[in-house]
């Protein structure tokens, strides 16, 4: 039900945005310099001035920290390796990869949201344990599909004590190591759905230079085979599965 209803909360804000108010308009929110007359309203402010400051991180947290990185990276090999330079379009990739991330996240922003964010709303907890429960579940997400190997490489540049424990490593040194991991996953992957189109292109090739037809291009006839080799296998629901089942197998 919370996912349902985060995913009603983005579609909503969207819409707003992309509404042109007029007459009466939306309440609108006004931060003012002038001197706090209490403390709660330091402290609102201060929230609302936070607020804004991780939703334009939003993108880069996404990114960095999140499945999203392996799945742009799949489906732009594969858009290469089918020969469409274009379709689907970015958009749809994105978006598809966007709700993807949302279903391998799922446990972890239901830990976030139940550790930190509803505590924080019903103020059993200070701000500071709210941020250090909030970043808890992302740091095992994280440390779970992070190779030891690319994280002592980063442990080693950034001249940290070697660590004891997880709980010991650096978050700073944590995030560039999932980053270079999750693209090494997403190049094995990717790797793999190139072998069956290379095969037709070569094929292809193969046939046109034994008859002589060295002038047409190889593209031109092996695109049709490659999507029809991708619809008959239902290659979008295979590499989908596979995707999202590759984070499920560590967790």
């Amino acid at each position: 039900m919370w996912k349902t209803k985060f995913v009603l909360w983005i579609f909503l804000a969207f819409l707003l945005g992309s509404l042109e108010v007029s007459g009466q308009g939306l309440p609108s929110v006004t931060v003012s310099m002038g001197g706090a007359t209490s403390p709660e309203k330091m402290s609102t402010t201060l929230q609302i001035l936070l607020m804004i400051t991780i939703l334009s991180l939003a993108p880069a947290i996404l990114i960095t920290m999140t499945s999203f990185t392996r799945f742009m990276i799949v489906f732009s090999l594969l858009r290469q390796a089918m020969g469409v330079q274009n379709i689907p379009p970015n958009q749809v990739l994105v978006g598809l990869a966007l709700f993807m991330s949302f279903i391998v996240m799922a446990p972890t922003l239901k830990q976030i949201n139940e550790k930190a964010l509803q505590p924080y709303l019903k103020n059993e907890i200070l701000q500071e344990d709210a941020l250090k429960a909030a970043v808890d579940p992302i740091r095992k997400f994280m440390l779970s599909h992070t190779r030891e190997k690319d994280l002592a490489l980063f442990i080693s540049l950034s001249k940290e004590k070697k660590p004891e424990t997880a709980q010991q490593i650096e978050t700073a040194s944590l995030i560039p190591s999932f980053i270079i991991s999750e693209l090494k996953t997403a190049f094995q992957i990717g790797f793999m759905v190139y072998i069956p189109f290379l095969v037709i292109d070569i094929v292809v090739a193969s046939i046109l230079l034994a008859m002589g037809m060295m002038v047409l291009p190889p593209v031109i006839i092996s695109l049709p085979f490659k999507l029809m080799l991708f619809v008959l296998v239902d290659g979008w629901s295979l590499i989908v599965g596979s995707l999202v089942k590759s984070f499920e197998v560590i967790q």
